[in-house]
């Protein structure tokens, strides 16, 4: 029998998604809650034949050096800064991720993270837990209006653009920064801004911007210093997008009004880091493609993606498609 290509798994996926792997390859999978070791990922992408990995996973050029036979990653995300992509096209190894899928799902998440955070609602929910609900009152836990107010974007691109088109439904203003594709400003009315007049002027500012060497620590203490007082930050991009310890001064003295993160940096974060010990912060797990239809799909892409690369196909979804410059 023909030898089936050998695939290493970083996590458990789906079970339809895995079935499709495992009709045509054998495929060990780290089975735990946990991310595997960094050893445990050396030891097996270095015999695999594809891998399909999580953005936990680093990916980089010790790892594909150790990789003889490798012919395929497929990362099970959108952004893919844990792969080392130059490494991978220099082997002519194509890389593939799980764009648009993903775009509503998150969109949905980040709005849901910017009403939480306006009107204080993890704060008020602790309040009646603790027994402080003893009558209504005319000053307790006041928030934010979202209806009528500024929304800076950073990075109108589809999931930026879906977030502008939800703020469009609440009456808000929207201001953009970054993006290429003017078809998102025309549909949303989002006027383009430069950065600080972006910061300056909005009640609202949420990130979507890959990780890159550009966008490392985009928001730090300078940029903060330019917000309003009662400015909240979103963040559903990824963490180094922000300087957490920037972050941290900000919140705690009253440079800006809050921040809600289903990203951090570093990721996870212990229960006993700063953040989490602030009122005026809410964190998610990195949950905000996390609803049974999207993961089902973003698994489904995945298992396509590496099944082509091992079958000697173009990726669906490739992000280095230079590697099939001068191919037949």
């Amino acid at each position: 029998m023909e030898n089936r290509p050998c695939v290493f798994i970083s996590r458990t996926i789906p079970a339809e998604a895995l079935a499709l792997i495992e009709a045509e390859c054998e495929v060990v999978v780290w089975d735990h809650d946990t991310q595997p070791p960094r050893e445990k990922v050396l030891a097996e992408v270095s015999q695999a034949d594809g891998v399909l990995s999580m953005l936990t996973e680093k990916i980089d050029e010790e790892v594909i050096a150790a990789a003889t036979k490798l012919r395929v990653i497929s990362n099970f995300a959108v952004g893919y800064d844990n792969i080392d992509v130059d490494a991978a096209t220099e082997r002519g190894i194509p890389v593939g991720n799980t764009p648009g899928i993903l775009t509503e799902t998150t969109a949905d998440h980040a709005f849901m993270l910017l009403a939480a955070a306006a009107r204080r609602l993890p704060e008020s929910m602790e309040y009646v837990k603790q027994g402080k609900w003893q009558t209504w009152n005319p000053t307790t836990l006041l928030g934010q209006d979202i209806h009528g107010a500024t929304l800076g974007i950073i990075g109108l691109g589809r999931i930026g653009h879906a977030v502008a088109k939800r703020a469009q439904g609440f009456g808000m203003r929207i201001l953009y920064h970054g993006g290429s594709n003017p078809q998102y400003a025309d549909e949303t009315g989002a006027q383009s801004v430069d950065l600080e007049t972006l910061l300056r002027e909005s009640d609202f500012v949420t990130l979507h911007v890959p990780l890159t060497d550009e966008t490392r620590h985009l928001i730090g203490k300078d940029e903060f210093a330019l917000m309003k007082d009662s400015a909240i930050l979103i963040n559903t991009a990824r963490g180094g997008v922000v300087d957490t310890d920037a972050l941290v001064d900000a919140l705690k003295n009253g440079v800006i009004g809050g921040a809600a993160l289903d990203v951090t940096d570093p990721e996870p974060i212990s229960p006993n880091h700063p953040l989490l010990q602030l009122p005026n912060c809410i964190v998610a797990p990195h949950t905000a493609s996390a609803t049974q239809a999207t993961r089902a799909k973003m698994a489904d892409m995945a298992a396509k993606n590496l099944l082509a690369g091992l079958r000697g196909e173009r990726l669906p979804h490739c992000v280095n498609p230079e590697v099939y410059e001068g191919r037949s």
